[in-house]
């Protein structure tokens, strides 16, 4: 539906990595005013590398992680550069850099910050800023209300000066690869060597010598336990699903220290792993490549928006609350997408939805499609709050 009445907003945008340099860049070409706060000194969020990990929590169970990042030193780019730009820019071979069609991560930050410059976002990010909070203004009294506002509180990290503002609609573009989740293994929390969540493993040579375990067979716990074969003196890889790629199968049939194991059973105080099979190995390390969870940590909704079953919702395609559309919204929560085209395509939406250009259905019919999602799906999602 299109709408013939403009509207300007003051919009908050969370998060300056690809998803929030998207939005800022749509949201100001649809003539809305833009705040973008960014918890980190630089634009890019997961892209961001932090080589430096020490002091942080091994097992990410810390509600303020030091470090936002999860990438390893070698981590390269599954995708193609072709898939990985933005419609208007695209991710170009350039001289002198990294110019393999799957480069490494650093050639992904370089594109997005050629892409802040062209752009001229810079200008519209405050660094170092944590949000701290997010919550609707008179929020008991104006739920689905068009004049519905946000308090919007954040603390700037090297001053710990606090600021207070109110903005007519937030974007969130946080990110979900940053808080670690653990899986629950009798024993856990007993085991008295060195556990660690991927998040924090950045290369192979601190476990030189060392057996380890590796919990999780997707991408990364396969990718850390190629890395280990040279230095480590035996890598159990564990999992569910001991399907693996054909590059870690390869490695498999060279390298008498890598092993596959199923599931962990218990683990003994003794350093001692038991697997469901009944085998059992003494290790020094566990590193859980187990995944991450979703967390808003700064977002008041009244129960509105919720994480379920690591579920966000409810949310009309993926994107907006339907009591709380348009001024609230969220970018990138899917996870099996081609993450920069997803994105710019919301920020479109977002950005014309907020200026009026166009509109969404009636919150019933919202509600409707969204719990039609989860039935095709096997599962339901509770009405708002």
């Amino acid at each position: 539906m299109v709408s013939e009445t403009y509207q300007s907003k003051n919009v908050c945008v969370i998060g300056a990595g690809p998803s929030g340099l998207v939005a800022a860049r749509e949201l100001r070409k649809e003539g809305h005013r833009v705040v973008v706060l960014e918890q980190n000194h630089d634009v890019g969020g997961q892209w961001l590398y932090d080589p430096n990990v020490e002091g942080e929590d091994p097992l990410g169970r810390s509600p303020n992680l030091k470090v936002h990042s999860s990438l390893y030193t070698s981590l390269r780019l599954i995708s193609p550069r072709e898939i990985m730009g933005f419609t208007d820019f695209p991710f170009a071979v350039k001289k002198g850099r990294d110019m393999r069609r799957f480069p490494g991560h650093r050639e992904l930050l370089l594109y997005l910050k050629d892409f802040c410059d062209w752009f001229g976002l810079r200008e519209l990010i405050r660094f170092n800023t944590r949000v701290s909070y997010v919550g609707m203004l008179d929020g008991d009294h104006v739920v689905g209300c068009k004049d519905l506002k946000w308090v919007v509180k954040s603390v700037e990290k090297n001053t710990e000066s606090f600021v207070e503002e109110v903005f007519d609609a937030v974007v969130v573009a946080t990110g979900h690869y940053s808080k670690p989740r653990l899986p629950s293994i009798k024993g856990m929390d007993a085991w008295k060597r060195k556990q660690m969540h991927g998040h924090i493993y950045r290369v192979p040579e601190p476990f030189r010598d060392e057996v380890v375990v590796v919990v999780g067979t997707s991408l990364s716990g396969q990718d850390i336990s190629m890395e280990l074969v040279d230095v480590a003196k035996a890598i159990y890889l564990s999992g569910k699903s001991l399907d693996i790629s054909e590059g870690l199968s390869k490695v498999i049939t060279k390298h008498e220290n890598l092993h596959l194991r199923p599931q962990i059973e218990i683990l003994q105080e003794d350093g001692r792993v038991l697997f469901v099979d009944g085998s059992w190995i003494i290790a020094d390390t566990i590193i859980y490549c187990t995944g991450y969870s979703y967390t808003f940590p700064f977002l008041d909704t009244k129960g509105i928006v919720a994480v379920d079953d690591d579920r966000v919702g409810p949310l009309y395609e993926h994107t907006f609350p339907p009591s709380l559309a348009p001024v609230l919204s969220f970018i990138g929560i899917p996870r099996k997408i081609i993450g920069f085209p997803f994105f710019e395509s919301q920020a479109k939406w977002i950005a014309q939805l907020l200026s009026g250009k166009t509109t969404l259905p009636s919150r019933d019919d919202m509600m409707q499609s969204i719990k039609e999602f989860y039935h095709s799906r096997g599962c339901c999602w509770h009405s708002e709050a």
